[in-house]
């Protein structure tokens, strides 16, 4: 490993040396190959210049990222890439906080998350998996990703809200997928990417699916507001409220809807888990043992299957932080100002930690335990994903889920490419499937 062992040399690590606007384009539209065609050339560290971005020095060596992840909090800031997400989430948004804020709101939404919460989402979980599961086509072809995105939502809506009973949220429950269906598009994404951020805040298709979603946002903060409601506080909502309360610091009804907008989003659990689907499809043995082992009610294999498939196929590939102090990164005096990404793609693919990185080997995680600065799908350190156990939880159960119910095939006899979307990277066909029902199991 080379992160602290050279000899600093000088400012910024070499890269491509394309003009930026191209060097955009490639970021935009093949990204991977990119970044893996850049560590061939340059190693480990690399500079790239991306538009409306600035300038970005991708890490991929463990040493490297410990030291961006164990930074002092002050040393870093969110980045320039991270207000992309700024007109959807809201400047107010957890993520694009910086600190001391961020973590006093951090602290505050780390409960729901822990303890006895998680059991009730994981019958929250199991409980909308199979209400989705039972409108499956039987014997036709369909797209797993948009169902997976159907689970995720419900399942973030009924934790967050208590219920999607009330008409006001299966109202938001559809404004929620509209806006991310319209997300999803990669021409919107190549447009962002050339026009950047100011280019979203005045599209008028962008504020069609937008504005209506802030606005029923907004609504269901001043409807429980004014009602006072008590049982709310096991939900997500109840509880991030009482605990800014609690510190006498009770969040604006705009700080409210940034946060909550930050949870209700389709992130990229949805993505993950067409994926976990789409490999296990495209690899029956590994399929049949998982069926085994959720048949015995054990899940060490589930686990591995999950691990494995978020670092062959991470979600977003880097995690930005803007540097607000000099940082010794790869032998090179990085300065105060430039973006530093810890890589999440690059590092899943370093043939030293894993061997035959592109193949999909869940055994890895049963002979080896995930390492906390090489496999990193949700980021670290103090931004770590504060959701990270949860996501990990509803990948579980869904798949648990689904596979005791529903028996898989591929309808493609090739693996589905990795496309990218504006939210995740995304299997190319969607993950396109049938399905056909399994004879009931005894209670």
């Amino acid at each position: 490993m080379t992160g602290s062992t050279q000899k600093i040399e000088g400012a910024l690590p070499p890269g491509p040396r394309l003009p930026s606007a191209l060097q955009t384009v490639y970021w935009t539209s093949r990204p991977l190959a990119f970044m893996r065609a850049c560590r061939r050339r340059f190693g480990d560290v690399f500079t790239l210049r991306i538009r409306h971005t600035g300038t970005w020095v991708l890490l991929s060596d463990p040493d490297d990222v410990k030291k961006v992840f164990t930074a002092q909090a002050d040393t870093l800031g969110v980045g320039e890439a991270n207000t992309l997400l700024g007109p959807v989430l809201g400047q107010s948004s957890v993520m694009l906080l910086e600190e001391p804020a961020h973590m006093a709101h951090r602290k505050r939404m780390l409960p729901p998350f822990h303890g006895r919460q998680m059991l009730d989402y994981g019958q929250v979980v199991t409980e909308v998996t199979r209400e989705e599961t039972a409108r499956w086509p039987v014997g036709e072809p369909f797209a797993l990703w948009p169902r997976m995105q159907a689970i995720t939502l419900e399942v973030i809506m009924r934790a967050t809200f208590g219920s999607t009973d009330a008409p006001q949220i299966r109202h938001l429950r559809e404004l929620m997928r509209q806006l991310t269906e319209w997300m999803n598009s990669p021409r919107r994404l190549a447009t962002l990417a050339a026009f950047g951020p100011r280019w979203l805040v005045g599209n008028s298709s962008f504020r069609a699916v937008m504005d209506p979603v802030e606005a029923a946002v907004l609504e269901e903060v001043r409807r429980r507001r004014a009602a006072g409601e008590q049982e709310g506080e096991k939900d997500i909502y109840g509880i991030i409220e009482s605990a800014h309360a609690a510190e006498g610091q009770p969040l604006t009804e705009q700080e409210m809807r940034d946060e909550l907008m930050t949870l209700i989003l389709d992130g990229p659990t949805s993505s993950s888990l067409a994926w976990s689907f789409e490999r296990l499809m495209r690899n029956p043995e590994k399929l049949e043992r998982l069926r085994e082992e959720i048949a015995t009610g054990q899940e060490s294999y589930l686990d591995a299957v999950v691990r494995e498939t978020l670092r062959l196929r991470p979600a977003v590939p880097v995690v930005v932080r803007r540097l607000l102090a000099p940082m010794e990164l790869g032998g090179h005096a990085v300065p105060a100002g430039a973006t530093v990404a810890p890589c999440i793609y690059l590092m899943h693919h370093r043939e030293d930690i894993y061997p035959e990185p592109d193949r999909f080997l869940p055994e890895r995680f049963l002979e080896r335990p995930a390492g906390t600065y090489t496999w990193i799908p949700f980021g670290g350190g103090v931004r770590r994903c504060a959701a990270a156990s949860f996501a990990l939880l509803e990948m579980k159960r869904v798949i648990q889920t689904v596979l005791q119910e529903i028996d898989l095939r591929p309808v493609r006899s090739q693996p589905e490419k990795v496309v990218r979307s504006s939210i995740a990277y995304a299997p190319e066909h969607w993950a396109t499937a049938t399905v056909s029902r399994r004879a009931a199991l005894p209670a």
